[in-house]
């Protein structure tokens, strides 16, 4: 019995520690979450409230000048490729240029042995100073018997005579002029000089070579790099558009690298095919570019941009606010409230940057160009503007036939 006197205080003074732990765990859960929740309710309320709002780029629609490019594949080519040859035969004994290296008209390329050429036009000089002798002997003679005919001292036969000879030296003097000319002409020939300004290629022949005005292979090959022309194609049904621009004034051209990314230099339309290819449809171009830093070279494939149009004072908006939906096309218009609805356009051209809108939209329209995957119709956007909206229009340069 003294046993369980001694236990039953403990029992009661554990339950009542249980108790008021409980006690104090309910107070702090309601000071520290029952208290604070309406403040977070406040708080929550309004980030629901703000991300409600669909954060969009847009852009004010306004009016501006399209301009019209087609687009196609061309091959750089030089306006004028010459094969050096010689035109004389005879022996290599300088050459005054390097491979590869740019060559002005008139620059010598190489000479040839000129000994044997000298020796012919010093005959020749020398047989026409014979002939003169002869002949300035016999124009004096000429002279006497004129006189002695007349005094009847001398028949006229030996006077015909004596003309005839004066005339044949005369003309033989003539013929020893035209071998001087031949034989100044062959020693030019000697000094091979570059007949246009260009690039030269590999060097066919070093010196020391013989070459003959017969050799088909020539010495070396020169390619008019400054100016340059581009051969490219459009189809048939631009041919058109295409001839009504080049009859009106100068076409240009932009030369751009393969994959259409970078521009590599500027130029004109030079020349159009006087016929349609009829295997492939398409009519042959020819652009000139002036190619000063020569970054277009002979044989380079490139993607061609030509301006046949210029469509103006149209309403033009950047293709990514143009969307394409199960009706055909729209575009998700900002109003007055903030919000958005889908309106359907019209596009009339297109190009990669910019398209022209025939209906649809109105000069002011606040059109979205950015964050349309989150839009339905009716959402509440926040609205920032492009950084410079008018930049895509009045400077839109990526516009082609639709």
């Amino acid at each position: 019995m003294a046993i369980r006197s001694t236990r039953r205080p403990k029992l009661g003074l554990t339950l009542f520690g249980i108790l008021a732990v409980a006690a104090l765990a309910y107070g702090l859960w309601y000071a520290f979450v029952g208290g604070v929740r309406p403040v977070e309710a406040t708080a929550n309320s309004a980030s629901s409230q703000a991300a409600a709002k669909i954060p969009v780029t847009s852009f004010e629609v306004r009016k501006a000048d399209f301009p019209v490019h087609t687009y196609g594949l061309g091959v750089v080519s030089p306006f004028k490729t010459v094969t050096v040859k010689s035109r004389v035969d005879g022996q290599i004994t300088k050459v005054f240029f390097k491979q590869g290296q740019m060559v002005k008209e008139g620059d010598p390329l190489l000479e040839i042995d000129q000994r044997p050429f000298t020796a012919a036009l010093e005959q020749a000089v020398a047989k026409k100073a014979q002939d003169e002798a002869s002949l300035k002997n016999d124009q004096l003679n000429l002279e006497r018997f004129q006189k002695l005919a007349k005094q009847q001292f001398e028949t006229q036969q030996n006077l015909d005579t004596q003309q005839a000879l004066v005339d044949q030296l005369t003309a033989q003097v003539k013929g020893d002029q035209a071998a001087i000319d031949n034989a100044q002409t062959n020693l030019g020939y000697t000094s091979i000089k570059a007949p246009i300004s260009g690039r030269t290629g590999f060097r066919l022949v070093d010196p020391g070579n013989i070459v003959h005005a017969a050799d088909t292979t020539g010495i070396v090959t020169i390619a008019q790099l400054q100016p340059i022309a581009v051969q490219f194609t459009e189809p048939e049904e631009q041919l058109q558009a295409v001839a009504r621009a080049f009859d009106t004034g100068e076409v240009p051209v932009a030369a751009l690298t393969s994959d259409g990314t970078r521009t590599l230099s500027q130029g004109r339309l030079a020349i159009m095919d006087n016929s349609v290819s009829q295997a492939t449809g398409t009519i042959s171009l020819k652009a000139r570019f002036d190619n000063k830093d020569n970054a277009l070279w002979p044989g380079l494939s490139v993607t061609t941009r030509m301006l046949i149009d210029t469509r103006k004072d149209v309403i033009v908006v950047p293709q990514d606010g143009v969307q394409h939906g199960p009706s055909g096309l729209f575009a998700y218009v900002i109003g007055d409230n903030g919000k958005v609805s889908a309106r359907p356009i019209k596009v009339a051209q297109s190009g990669d940057a910019n398209a022209v809108v025939s209906e649809g939209l109105n000069v002011g329209d606040r059109i979205v160009v950015a964050g349309q995957s989150r839009l339905f119709e009716g959402a509440l956007v926040d609205d920032k503007p492009t950084v410079d909206a008018s930049a895509t229009t009045t400077q839109a340069k990526t516009g082609s036939v639709d």
